[in-house]
C-alpha cells in the first residue's frame, strides 16, 4: 500500500510539473530572444538619425561605439557603398532595406534585424544588426536549471509527504488487521485506534464496537450456561440422597454415575466462566483408560463384548481432561444409546506424530442413508443431536477432526486429536 501511494503520488506530481515546467521553461526562452532582438532593434534605430545629420566621421564614431556597447554585430551600409562597423556581406534583407523596407528574419548562426535608414539627399541605406544564438539564449540555461530544481524539490517534499501519509494508513490498517486476528483468537480486549486517518478511524470504532458487543454477548451466554449447569445440581443432590437407599453394590454403581454427572455439570459451570480458551493438555491414555473403564460397567450389564486396545501412556493431546472425558462419554453413549443389547464394540487409542487418533467401533446397524446431516441439534434417533457435535468440535479445538466410516456393518466413528504446543 505504501508503495502503490508513493508511486501514485510521483506519477501526479510529474504530470503537473511537466504541465506548468516545460510551458514555463519555453516561455523563458521566448522572452530572452524577444529581449535580445528587441535590444538589438532599438540599438540600429538610434543610429537612424544620425545617417541624415552627421558628418561620415562622427558617423562612424556613433557605430563604432554602438558596436561595442551591444552584444549585436552592427553595421551601417550607406548609398555610397561605404560599409561602417563589422564587416559583412550585403544580405537580401540588407538589400531590401536600402529600398526602404525595415524587416529581420532567422539566418544561419542567430537572427539578423535590417533598418531602413536615409542620408543628407534622401538616397537608402541600411543598418544590420546580427544577434549569435548564444545572445538569442543567454541566461534560458540557468534559468532551465533553476525550474529543474524547482521542480525536484516540489517532487521530493510531496514524496515525503506522501510517504508520511503512507506510513500512517499502513500503520492503521497494520493494527486493523492485527486487532482483527487477535478478535479472532478469542483475545476479546484487544481494540484498534479509533485516531487513525480518516475512514480507517471510521472503521476503527466500528470493529471496536463489535469487540466490545461480542464480549458482552459471550458473557451473557456464559452466564446462562452456568446458571443451567447449576440449577441441575439440585436433583443431582436428590438423587444422592436417593442412592444411598439402594443396595451397596446398587449404591457404588449408580453412586459413580451420580459422581461422574456431578463432574460434568461442575465442568460445564468452569468452562462457562472461563475466560479464552488457553491451550490444555491431558494424558490420553488416562482419560480414556478411565472412561472406558466406567463404560465396562454397563457394557457387561447389556450383554455387550468391550473390546479396548490403548496405546501406553503418556499420550498427550491439546485438550483439557474434562472435554477429553466429554468426548469419550458422548461416542460411547451414543453407542449405548443406538444400538440394542448384545451389539459389540470396541475402542482403540493409537499414537500418532502430532497426537493421538480415537475409534470407537460397533456392529449395530449403523446411519441409516436417509438419515439427517449430522449438524448441531440434528439427530436421526430422536436424540438431542448433540453428541457427535461436541465431540467434533473438541477434536477441531485441539487441531484435529472428526469423520464417520461404514465397515459394512456398523458404524467407525475416528477422532484425530492434536498434539499440545511445546513453544
Amino acid at each position: 500500500m505504501r508503495r502503490r501511494v508513493l508511486v501514485l503520488v510521483t506519477a501526479t506530481t510529474t504530470l503537473v510539473l511537466i504541465a506548468f515546467l516545460v510551458p514555463l521553461a519555453l516561455l523563458v526562452r521566448t522572452v530572452a530572444t524577444d529581449r535580445a532582438v528587441a535590444t538589438a532593434t532599438a540599438q540600429a534605430q538610434s543610429l537612424s538619425p544620425l545617417v541624415a545629420t552627421a558628418d561620415r566621421e562622427a558617423l562612424a564614431l556613433a557605430v563604432g561605439q554602438v558596436d561595442a556597447t551591444t552584444p549585436a554585430d552592427v553595421t551601417l551600409f550607406l548609398p555610397d557603398g561605404t560599409v561602417l562597423g563589422t564587416p559583412a556581406a550585403r544580405t537580401p534583407l540588407v538589400q531590401l532595406g536600402s529600398r526602404g523596407v525595415s524587416a529581420s528574419g532567422a539566418v544561419p548562426g542567430g537572427r539578423e534585424i535590417v533598418v531602413a535608414v536615409r542620408d543628407a539627399t534622401r538616397a537608402g541605406g541600411a543598418v544590420r544588426a546580427f544577434v549569435p544564438d548564444a545572445e538569442l539564449t543567454r541566461g534560458v540555461d540557468r534559468s532551465w536549471l533553476l525550474l529543474a530544481g524547482l521542480g525536484i524539490t516540489l517532487l521530493a517534499v510531496g514524496l515525503v509527504l506522501a510517504d508520511r501519509l503512507a506510513r500512517r494508513l499502513v500503520r492503521a490498517t497494520t493494527d486493523l488487521a492485527v486487532v482483527s486476528d487477535r478478535l479472532a483468537r478469542g483475545d476479546l480486549d484487544a481494540r484498534a485506534d479509533a485516531a487513525a486517518p480518516a475512514e480507517l478511524g471510521v472503521v476503527a470504532g466500528a470493529l471496536n464496537g463489535l469487540a466490545g458487543r461480542i464480549a458482552d454477548l459471550l458473557r451473557e451466554e456464559r452466564e446462562t450456561v452456568a446458571d443451567l449447569a447449576h440449577r441441575v445440581r439440585t436433583p443431582l443432590t436428590s438423587l444422592r440422597l436417593e442412592v444411598e437407599s439402594l443396595p451397596a453394590a446398587d449404591a457404588a454403581r449408580v453412586g459413580a454415575g451420580v459422581d461422574a454427572v456431578q463432574r460434568a455439570v461442575t465442568a460445564a459451570i468452569e468452562q462457562a466462566r472461563r475466560r479464552g480458551a488457553d491451550p490444555a493438555a491431558c494424558d490420553a491414555s488416562a482419560v480414556v483408560a478411565e472412561r472406558v473403564a466406567f463404560w465396562a460397567v454397563l457394557a457387561e450389564d447389556t450383554d455387550r463384548e468391550l473390546t479396548v486396545e490403548l496405546a501406553p501412556g503418556p499420550l498427550p493431546v491439546a485438550l483439557p481432561r474434562s472435554d477429553l472425558e466429554a468426548v469419550v462419554d458422548a461416542l460411547l453413549g451414543n453407542v449405548f444409546a443406538h444400538t440394542p443389547d448384545g451389539t459389540s464394540l470396541a475402542v482403540r487409542l493409537d499414537a500418532e506424530p502430532a497426537g493421538a487418533t480415537l475409534t470407537v467401533t460397533d456392529t449395530g446397524p449403523g446411519i441409516p442413508a436417509d438419515a439427517p446431516a449430522l449438524d448441531r441439534g440434528v439427530s436421526g434417533a430422536g436424540s438431542t443431536g448433540l453428541g457427535l457435535d461436541i465431540a467434533r468440535r473438541a477434536a477441531e479445538r485441539s487441531g484435529g477432526g472428526l469423520r464417520l466410516e461404514s465397515p459394512g456393518r456398523g458404524l467407525r466413528v475416528v477422532v484425530s486429536l492434536g498434539a499440545p504446543d511445546r513453544t
